[in-house]
């Protein structure tokens, strides 16, 4: 599935209407600091599994999309909006407009809504359909609510910004042909109906499915990484992204040169966050890439050196495979992160096991609601026994074919800058785009 361009004018870079607008946004969120505000899940694992029986969750697919957090300023000149990305970039959307809830002729105030931009491909007409996919919101009608439960903002997004806007849509069809994207509210169900998701909801969608995410009933909204929300994938699917560096070997006539027309071993640096303003990587790990897929990189025309790309544990040939480039992300995953990813795959769950877990979710949930108490009726089995705290039942558990899994132990350290691991030199060398 295809993946879209972010719409919008970009607010430029270290310009005062950037600042401006990052103070306004932290000011909204009530931060002391204007860095993207979105929160971000953690992976899951085998622990998780309890996590989901002791505490509410909510449950919905993770979409194949472009996260963004949809920004809606109201000033002296009116309603302006935005879009923030993960770099956060600040692009303004020409051609939206959102009533207030109490009165449509008047503009909904300040507003910050969290969403996934995806692209919907009708399968009949193979009609292409931009949309956003909200699913949480900061800030609605001037009113920070990020320290109220997922079920309350959930209420004020639908309540507060989606219906109005949906019926101003209904109303004036017209209005809908003008539109930048079509906005739609994600449904999210109870965790113990996980079963919903796989059989209805992702074999409907129109996009691509990335997993699912499961974000804690009662946990406030909280920026950067959460614990309480948790990405689900299947183990074999678990990715990282990485900054990928490509080595070339010298010359063999002029050691002092790189062999542009060599094949290069590809190098995975780790992201270990910002010093002095600067990002500051680390030497990880190597990506494999056979000669074919070498010759058809070289054949693309695309420059690979220096970019984000997003990889995945092949236990085939025991070493990470490219999946995609990232060019959406500004860095890779942070070091501790991809160590956590990595103890994911190495713990993870799969889809059998996470939809048997499903009753004893289920059970827990009601009893927390005080709607299990009693004996069951005569003619419904009791609910079956819990199994143990330390992780799947074991039928499930011994079905899982062990394979091999990554180190989670850094294999290398901080390096030595290289003039090899910059892009520099001919914009192309050998038919093959630096």
């Amino acid at each position: 599935m295809a993946i879209p361009e972010l719409p919008g004018t970009l607010v430029p870079k270290h310009s005062p209407e950037e600042s401006w607008l990052k103070t306004a946004v932290a000011r909204l969120c009530q931060l002391d600091n204007e860095r993207f505000p979105g929160s971000q899940p953690v992976s899951f694992g085998t622990r998780d599994l309890l996590k989901l029986e002791n505490q509410d969750f909510w449950v919905c697919e993770k979409s194949d999309g472009i996260r963004v957090l949809l920004l809606i300023l109201l000033d002296q000149a009116g309603q302006r909006v935005f879009l923030i990305d993960r770099h956060n970039t600040y692009r303004e959307i020409i051609g939206l407009f959102f009533p207030h809830h109490e009165n449509p002729i008047n503009p909904l105030r300040n507003t910050i809504v969290d969403g996934e931009l995806v692209i919907d491909v009708d399968p009949r007409t193979r009609r292409e359909t931009v949309r956003l996919l909200v699913f949480d919101c900061l800030v609605v009608d001037d009113q920070n609510v990020m320290s109220r439960p997922l079920d309350k903002r959930y209420g004020r997004l639908n309540l507060w910004f989606y219906k109005p806007y949906a019926k101003m849509i209904r109303d004036h069809p017209r209005v809908a042909e003008t539109q930048p994207f079509d906005i739609k509210v994600k449904e999210i169900k109870s965790s113990y109906n996980v079963d919903q998701v796989f059989s209805i909801d992702i074999p409907a969608l129109q996009h691509g499915n990335d997993g699912l995410i499961y974000t804690c009933v009662n946990s406030p909204y909280s920026p950067g990484t959460d614990s309480n929300i948790l990405k689900w994938k299947p183990p074999s699917e678990n990715s990282i992204d990485f900054k990928l560096i490509l080595r070339f070997p010298p010359l063999p006539s002029d050691p002092t040169k790189p062999d542009f027309t060599a094949k290069p071993i590809f190098l995975l640096h780790v992201w270990c966050g910002d010093q002095n303003g600067q990002s500051r990587y680390e030497q990880y790990d190597e990506m494999y890439v056979d000669d074919d897929e070498w010759e058809r990189m070289k054949g693309s025309g695309e420059q690979f050196d220096d970019r984000i790309v997003e990889v995945h544990w092949d236990p085939v040939v025991n070493h990470w495979r490219m999946m995609r480039f990232r060019d959406d992300k500004p860095n890779g995953n942070h070091k501790t992160v991809v160590e956590n990813i990595i103890t994911s795959i190495a713990d993870g769950v799969d889809k059998e096991t996470l939809l048997s877990r499903s009753n004893h979710i289920r059970t827990a949930w009601k009893a927390r609601q005080g709607a299990t108490a009693g004996a069951p009726p005569q003619n419904q089995a009791p609910p079956p026994a819990r199994p143990p705290p330390a992780g799947p039942p074991a039928v499930a558990s011994a079905s899982r074919p062990t394979q091999p899994i990554p180190p989670i132990e850094l294999r290398y350290g901080p390096l030595q800058e290289s003039k090899l691991s910059k892009v520099a030199g001919p914009a192309t060398y050998h038919g093959f785009a630096r």
